[in-house]
């Protein structure tokens, strides 16, 4: 196997014991880490919105915003993943000195797939795709109305929410093969329903 490219099906820490001690009916089985799942990165983008309003110094924003996009990071990719959809990714270095990408997922026994939270799993993937979508917006209005100073901010935004939104589709989906296998049948089927609609329709 590749280096780079460590697949595991795992148990997560007591991830197990925290889905059968939690009540089946709670929609969010886990309020505390959902909150903070939106919170810091929802802030974030909140200050580097409206910084320029309540304050004239730079420094004291970009540290803000850097500071917010950091706790972020470190939730995201340490807690939040884990306990709202069972998913994990981390590096380690072996005696070789090589690095080892990891990406985790649960492994789900029968009980565990009947407490699964959709709400928490919804809110899991919607925070962690449209803030990095945000922050690249962000990046071409820095870049085109040539607010160079904040654009080292945004690319900080970019860089750290989209380095976990990649390590989280990679445990999703699993190793890059089966991100390329997962494309080229997706664009086969669209160009099969593209040929067989103009077909007919002539």
């Amino acid at each position: 196997m590749d280096s780079n490219d460590d697949t595991e099906d795992v148990s997560l820490f007591d991830a197990e014991e925290e889905t059968t001690n939690r009540p089946k009916k709670s929609k969010i089985r886990h309020p505390v880490a959902s909150f903070f799942h939106l919170f810091f990165r929802v802030s974030a983008i909140v200050v580097y919105l409206l910084c320029e309003l309540f304050s004239s110094s730079f420094i004291a924003c970009m540290v803000t915003i850097i500071l917010l996009l950091s706790c972020d990071f470190w939730a995201v990719k340490n807690v939040t993943g884990r306990l709202m959809v069972g998913l994990r990714w981390w590096n380690h270095i072996d005696e070789d000195g090589k690095s080892h990408w990891v990406f985790e997922s649960r492994k789900a026994s029968a009980q565990e797939s009947k407490t699964v939270s959709e709400a928490e799993s919804r809110i899991f993937w919607l925070g962690l795709i449209a803030c990095p979508v945000l922050w690249v917006i962000f990046a071409f209005s820095a870049l085109f109305s040539f607010r160079v100073k904040w654009l080292a901010v945004v690319i900080m935004g970019v860089v750290l929410q989209g380095a976990n939104l990649y390590g989280y589709i990679r445990c999703k989906v699993g190793s890059r093969k089966n991100l390329t296998n997962m494309a080229t049948s997706y664009l086969g089927k669209q160009f099969l329903k593209q040929n067989t609609g103009d077909e007919q329709t002539s």
